[in-house]
């Protein structure tokens, strides 16, 4: 029993004892009864010692425990990974470079030789990073069916579309599915930099 809960349970018990007792000598002060005196001053005085007691304890309070609050995850932008596969067929293939040259002034002959390095370099990038599969197998020009509940995200129809499935047409382009993608993370650059510029100091 503490003594702070015995002194907040005999502080009241106590005012009420006196108030007692000051109110039967106010009433019978001459034949006083000392059995009811001891009744009407030592009743709230027993009955706050049975509170204390009858009462349960406090529980000791339980630590406090600080809360770790995780680090939110650095998550890329979306447009990151699709910036580093350009960054990639631009330095094996200068990519970047083809597309945004203007073609008009080279003859046919000059730009199918620079296609094929940008070909090769391209192929390289790809195929170090990228594992892809056809959507349909089978030889562009053949009949193929489609059967329902085919994904239209992964096979479009073309031509004459009418009625439903199964189709039956003719393969004009196998399509691609990315199989893995494995582009390595480029940390400490600025993922907008597709080519750095390059400066020959002489």
């Amino acid at each position: 029993m503490s003594l702070t809960r015995l002194v907040v349970a005999l502080a009241p018990a106590l005012a009420v004892a006196a108030g007692n007792w000051i109110v039967a000598g106010m009433i019978a002060p001459a034949t006083a009864c000392v059995a009811c005196l001891a009744w009407l001053v030592g009743a709230p005085l027993v009955l706050a010692l049975l509170v204390v007691t009858i009462l349960p304890r406090e529980a000791p309070s339980a630590p406090i425990e600080r809360a770790v609050v995780p680090l939110p995850v650095q998550r890329e932008p979306d447009e990151t990974a699709a910036l580093r596969l350009l960054g990639m067929l631009q330095r094996e293939g200068r990519f970047v470079d083809f597309v945004q040259e203007d073609l008009a002034p080279y003859p046919d002959e000059q730009i199918g030789a620079a296609a094929r390095g940008i070909h090769e370099g391209c192929r390289k990038a790809l195929g170090e990073h990228v594992v892809l599969e056809p959507v349909l197998r089978g030889s562009e020009g053949e009949t193929v069916m489609v059967e329902p509940g085919f994904d239209p995200v992964a096979i479009r129809l073309t031509g004459n579309v009418s009625g439903a499935p199964p189709f039956r047409g003719v393969l004009r382009h196998t399509g691609w599915r990315a199989v893995r993608a494995d582009l390595p993370a480029r940390h400490g650059q600025d993922p907008h930099v597709i080519a750095p510029a390059e400066v020959e100091i002489t």
